[in-house]
Formats: C-alpha cells, sequence, structure tokens
C-alpha cells in the first residue's frame, strides 16, 4: 500500500533576533511569490518550468533570494493554481457563471506575510540531538534555533523524516511542520470486518455497538457559528481578525476529535482481529437531502478528515480497510436484508417490516457496512488469487 506520510508540527523557540530574521524571510518569499502569482495570472503561465523562465532571475535580483528559495517561491504559486483549478474543476468554487466563480478568476492568488514557504534539506538542516535547527534566511544563515517536541516526535523525526519542512508563522508562534514517511506494517487476515457507520448525531458508530456521540460536538459548534455569526455582522479588521483565529480554533478541535474518534476505532479492531469497513462518502453533500439544520452540520464536520484519519492509523497498525457502497446501508436490515424505507421510522430507531429485527439505526447501518465489507475483501483477494 505504500508509506504513509504523517505530519509532524514542531515549535520553534527563536531568540528575539532570530525571530526578527524569520519574519523578514517569511515576508520577502511571500511578497516575491505574491508577484509571481500576479505575473502567471497576467499571462497565464501555471507550468513551474515555464514560470520559471519567466520570474527566476527578477525574484533573485529584486527580493534578494537565494537560488533554492527562489524555486520554491515558483513552486509554491504553481500549487497554489494546481489546487485552484482542481477546485474549479470539481466545482469547489462555485458553478460556471457564478459571482463566486467569477471572483476567484478574475484575480491572482494573493499570499499573506506569514504564509507557510517550503524549505528543503539544502536550505534546513536538524540537529535532533540539541534539538536545533540551521535554516537559511534573507539575513544569512541562522544557526542553533531551538525547537521543542515530544519525544515521540524526535523518535518519528529522527526515523522517518523526508522531504521538505514547511516554516510557518501562526498566531505569533514559529512552527516547523515536517513530512514523514512511515512504512506499512503488512495488513494482517482479517477475522471479520468492524462497520463505521459517520453520522451527524453519531459522529461514527460501529458494527460493535460503539456509539461516539455527537451531542456536545454539536453544541460546541453551533455555539461557534453563533460568534462567526455575530463578528461577520461587525465587519470591522479586528472582527475579521478574531473570524480567522477562530477559523483556526475549529480547525483544530475538529482536528483533535476526529483523531480521538479514529484512534478508539482502530484500537477496537485491533483487539477484535478485524478489518474496518468504511462508506465511500464521495460525493456526500451532493447525495444527502437534509435538513437546513442538518446541512449546516453536515458541511461543516469533516467527515473526509475523520475517515483519512481511520485509514491512516490502521496502516500503521496493520489493520485492512476497505471501502463499500453506502446505498440503502440506512435502510436495510442486517438481519434479513429486506430493504425498506419504512424500517426506519425515526432518526434513532431501526425496525424491519419484514422479520421485526429491531436495533439502533447506526448499529445497523454499521452490521450493514461490515457485511459489504467482508464481501468486499472475499471479492477482491480472489481477484488476487486469480491473477
Amino acid at each position: 500500500m505504500g508509506d504513509v506520510k504523517l505530519v509532524v508540527q514542531v515549535r520553534l523557540l527563536p531568540t528575539p533576533e532570530q525571530a526578527a530574521a524569520l519574519a523578514a524571510t517569511l515576508r520577502a518569499v511571500n511578497e516575491a511569490a505574491t508577484w509571481v502569482s500576479a505575473l502567471a495570472h497576467h499571462q497565464r503561465v501555471f507550468r513551474n518550468y515555464d514560470l520559471r523562465r519567466h520570474a527566476y532571475g527578477r525574484i533573485k535580483d529584486n527580493y534578494g533570494l537565494a537560488a533554492q528559495a527562489a524555486q520554491h517561491v515558483i513552486k509554491k504559486v504553481t500549487d497554489a493554481y494546481a489546487t485552484l483549478h482542481a477546485n474549479l474543476r470539481n466545482g469547489q468554487v462555485g458553478r460556471p457563471g457564478s459571482a463566486r466563480r467569477e471572483r476567484a478568476l478574475a484575480k491572482p492568488i494573493v499570499f499573506r506575510p506569514g504564509a507557510a514557504q517550503p524549505f528543503d534539506d539544502r536550505c534546513l538542516s536538524w540537529r535532533m540531538e540539541s534539538r536545533t535547527v540551521s535554516i537559511w534566511t534573507t539575513c544569512g544563515r541562522m544557526k542553533s534555533v531551538a525547537f521543542t517536541a515530544s519525544a515521540d516526535q524526535l523518535t518519528t523525526l529522527a526515523a522517518y523524516r523526508k522531504g521538505e519542512s514547511d516554516l510557518l508563522y501562526r498566531d505569533g508562534r514559529w512552527f516547523l511542520i515536517a513530512t514523514c514517511d512511515i512504512p506499512d506494517r503488512p495488513a494482517t487476515t482479517p477475522d471479520g470486518f468492524l462497520g463505521v457507520d459517520l453520522g451527524i448525531a453519531n459522529l461514527a458508530t460501529t458494527s460493535g455497538g460503539v456509539r461516539h456521540s455527537g451531542r456536545a460536538l454539536n453544541a460546541v459548534r453551533h455555539r461557534h457559528r453563533e460568534l462567526r455569526r455575530r463578528l461577520q455582522a461587525k465587519q470591522t479588521k479586528s472582527a475579521k481578525r478574531l473570524l480567522r483565529k477562530r477559523r483556526r480554533k475549529e480547525a483544530r478541535f475538529a482536528a483533535d476529535t476526529n483523531h480521538t474518534i479514529a484512534k478508539r476505532i482502530v484500537t477496537e479492531a485491533t483487539r477484535t482481529g478485524q478489518g474496518i469497513a468504511l462508506e465511500d462518502l464521495q460525493g456526500i453533500r451532493d447525495r444527502v437531502r437534509l435538513r437546513k439544520p442538518q446541512r449546516v452540520t453536515l458541511h461543516s464536520w469533516s467527515f473526509h478528515q475523520l475517515g483519512r484519519f481511520v485509514v491512516y492509523k490502521a496502516r500503521r497498525a496493520g489493520v485492512a480497510v476497505v471501502y463499500v457502497d453506502p446505498a440503502y446501508t440506512s435502510q436495510g436490515c442486517s438481519a434479513c436484508g429486506h430493504i425498506d424505507r419504512r424500517n426506519r421510522p425515526d432518526q434513532e430507531t431501526f425496525r424491519c417490516t419484514s422479520c421485526g429485527f429491531a436495533e439502533h439505526a447506526d448499529v445497523n447501518a454499521a452490521r450493514n457496512i461490515a457485511s459489504r465489507g467482508v464481501a468486499g475483501w472475499a471479492v477482491s483477494h480472489a481477484a488476487d488469487d486469480a491473477a
């Protein structure tokens, strides 16, 4: 299955002089990136090689960047436009002709002064034993910049760090975000599958009957929505600054919650010797029809992130994962297979109109997902054996 890419974030502890040099560096590279972005937008040049021919020399001359830093600036711009164009193709920036889409196409991408900047091993070196880094800045090479990390992070960085690390300034603090390639553990042959049903009232429910309730989390998210609404109404600079800070806080809250749930799901699968069956939720936001309050919750919670966390934690633990078609899992009876909309009279209740089987609706759906996981695993491995 390949390596698991794990992001490790460590906090830098620069002296005031080092912090000033780092700030000047981020300011310079992001000013350069904004200039390159305007050039790319104006001339409609978005490929790395082509854009380098237009911008490389002028970046070095006008912004005082080293060769590697100049190339990273150009790559950052091309990556940003590649993401924008992918979002346009996928309809995530509005429909063709919509005002939102036209705004996205009308102006070049702008980079914040503190936006992350990638550094490769020529510009950044790690000293694990002393917990310091040496990093290129526009003021020269800055040595012995201290960082703090847990013992697990240090072990992971020393063993698996590979490729670039991003320098980032956020909420008055400096961070380095490193990518680590961790080898998969070979997946053991599962003794059945643990089905996982993702939802709103219960964020995740397993076929073993474990429900990870979303009641308290929904209350927190509702409070956050109300705070955002009040801040958006003010339209002041301070309100916009607080909105950005709150968005980051909510993102951290969602990621922490998803990490916790994913860890518990993988632990349950490991303890029982099962694989994990997940719903293929591609296009869930387009498929599902809900009342407005539930639509807000659906669009504000990262179900994709939760599924991704389950997958990478399972791969690290050697737990098999399969994706299944979620169609009718909530309406089908896990006991007899009968499918009927009337089987689910309300959100929590499942009662089969054919055999009379009754169960919590989410648990029943998770059991259907588990059954499809077993079938999907058998089909895929039969095909592998035939090949």
